[in-house]
């Protein structure tokens, strides 16, 4: 589990959709089988066989849209804002990693702000007579009505669904949803004439500035100025810049190519392939991810803190 978890957190950072990442990860669980027997420290025995479910989910706070693929893992449940709960029974089970050969599906969803999402395994509902309708009944009515305090409602879920000793190991995760509304937002559509760029500068650092982030206004304008050349010269229209303002400031140039970036350092004698050097060196961090349409560039700065307490 613990190479699995590695695994995870590798396979998130590249950005990867969440059916492809969960075909990975099966990858990895066909492997770590055929290496052949292993011996559990916690049990004194050796197991030969390997095996596990996940669920993976991405959020958007922008568009409030989740993404979400499951490898036999239990139907997460979603409370609304009105109180009401649902188990996301749209999402497909899929197959348990390391059964391999089989597809994993995703779908996508809108989740309104205030949301609350209950992910859990099995552990939870599952009863010592087997009746996980009575569990899963009893976590429903432990995310129904007002939820203010997580915590409390970890605590409520534990009390009122786990009543007798586990006969499995219980893991349950809460995620209140929240929304990047349009005043932390700045979209522009771009056309593929190099003199393009000097105006995405201008817009970018325009709407930094607005922001009350002058500190970041002279980086911003490198970052623009390379993602948007990079996206005039090799990729394809249409072209569009994203400026997010979170804990992070996040810019994002998005084209319908599919070549995806590659960081190298330039040779001393040569004119260019120095974009994304200087990006990284820049920036806190920096990545592509794909999509059905094409690709995004993004780049992450950390904002200035504007004292001691932050």
């Amino acid at each position: 589990m613990g190479r699995l978890r590695t695994a995870v957190r590798t396979l998130a950072d590249v950005d990867l959709t969440p059916d492809e990442l969960l075909t990975q990860l099966d990858d990895l669980v066909l492997r770590l089988d055929s290496e052949g027997p292993r011996f559990d420290a916690w049990s004194g025995e050796t197991t030969g066989e390997v095996g596990a479910t996940c669920l993976y989910a991405v959020y958007d706070p922008v568009s409030q849209r989740c993404s979400m693929a499951r490898a036999g893992h239990p139907v997460p449940a979603l409370t609304y804002p009105d109180g009401n709960v649902r188990y996301l029974e749209d999402v497909p089970a899929g197959p348990p990693l390391g059964i391999g050969g089989l597809p994993f599906e995703v779908v996508e969803f809108d989740i309104p702000e205030g949301s609350v999402l209950a992910l859990y395994t099995n552990g939870l509902v599952e009863t010592h007579d087997h009746n996980q309708d009575a569990g899963y009944a009893r976590l429903r009515d432990a995310l129904s009505g007002s939820l203010p305090s997580l915590e409390e409602v970890c605590d409520r879920a534990l009390r009122n669904v786990a009543r007798h000793r586990p006969e499995d190991d219980v893991a349950l995760l809460l995620a209140r949803t929240r929304a990047l509304h349009s005043d932390r937002v700045a979209t522009w559509d771009l056309s593929t004439d190099p003199a393009v760029v000097q105006h995405a500068r201008e817009l970018a650092c325009g709407q930094v500035a607005a922001w009350g982030l002058e500190d970041c206004v002279l980086t911003t304008e490198l970052i623009v100025s390379e993602l948007v050349t990079n996206a005039i010269r090799y990729g394809n229209p249409p072209i569009r810049l994203r400026l997010i303002r979170d804990a992070t400031l996040i810019c994002e140039v998005s084209d319908t190519g599919s070549a995806a970036p590659h960081l190298r350092r330039a040779r001393v004698f040569d004119e260019g392939g120095r974009g994304l050097f200087i990006v990284a060196q820049l920036t806190h961090r920096w990545g592509s991810r794909h999509s059905g349409t094409g690709k995004t560039i993004w780049a992450e700065q950390l904002l200035p803190s504007s004292g001691p307490a932050e």
